[in-house]
């Protein structure tokens, strides 16, 4: 197994060094370390020119910002490894643990491994986060069927040849619901698994806000229902 990861970098100065190292030391041994700068303006595109970024395998800069959900696109498209995990900039997430999201995979024998927290929840989110979290995830589950515990989660391991042949439309973070829709549609199995997550808060760089919620359910519906429509189109075609 080859694993690239998949990096998206918006004003992300403050922790990206850190994390470069972070997953070139996660203990897997054929790993790809992949960097998309969305046109970053705190100096993280000239960062990744200097250390940083010869620590890195592929960096990439768009030639203007896109979101959250276009970056991850382009890592896609630019990883080589059999297995793609997304990894956010800040350190919200370890990367000490896609060893055990490897395991997580082989074990099950799934074809994604999506996180969720685990001991520590009510410390490490806020109340309002843990609602807006659970809602979505409760509709989500309701048209995809997956028992999954969050679907917002970034952490996320998928098959490359999965992502490299789906079409997404999503630009911002509500890629990370139209994940879970089209591996829905795409009839994988999912494995639920926990993880560590160390929030950081707005004052430090955090991005998402309540419209992403918004847009997060919208996703979620948009997916939904047009997954209903072409099962219900192929049933009356098989009958």
């Amino acid at each position: 197994m080859r694993l690239s990861v998949v990096i998206p970098a918006y004003n992300e100065m403050d922790t990206l060094s850190s994390l470069v190292w972070a997953v070139k030391s996660s203990g897997v041994s054929d790993i790809q370390l992949i960097v998309v700068d969305d046109v970053s303006s705190d100096g993280t595109g000239e960062l990744l020119k200097g250390p940083p970024g010869a620590e890195v395998d592929t960096v990439v800069h768009h030639s203007k910002n896109q979101g959250k959900g276009a970056a991850l696109h382009t890592g896609i498209q630019v990883a080589d490894g059999t297995h793609i995990i997304f990894q956010d900039a800040d350190l919200e997430y370890d990367p000490k643990e896609y060893g055990t999201r490897i395991e997580d995979l082989e074990k099950s024998e799934s074809d994604a491994a999506c996180g969720f927290l685990g001991r520590g929840l009510n410390e490490a989110s806020r109340f309002w986060h843990r609602m807006v979290n659970g809602f979505l995830t409760l509709v989500s589950k309701l048209f995809t069927g997956f028992r999954l515990t969050d679907t917002e989660t970034c952490f996320k391991l998928f098959l490359a040849d999965f992502l490299k042949s789906i079409e997404f439309e999503e630009n911002q973070f509500g890629i990370e619901p139209e994940f879970t829709a089209k591996a829905s549609e795409a009839g994988l199995r999912v494995v639920d698994v926990p993880i560590s997550y160390q929030q950081r808060n707005f004052n430090e760089g955090r991005k998402i806000r309540p419209k992403d919620g918004v847009r997060a359910l919208y996703v979620i519906v948009k997916y939904g229902l047009r997954n209903l429509v072409q099962q219900s189109a192929a049933i009356r075609l098989e009958s």
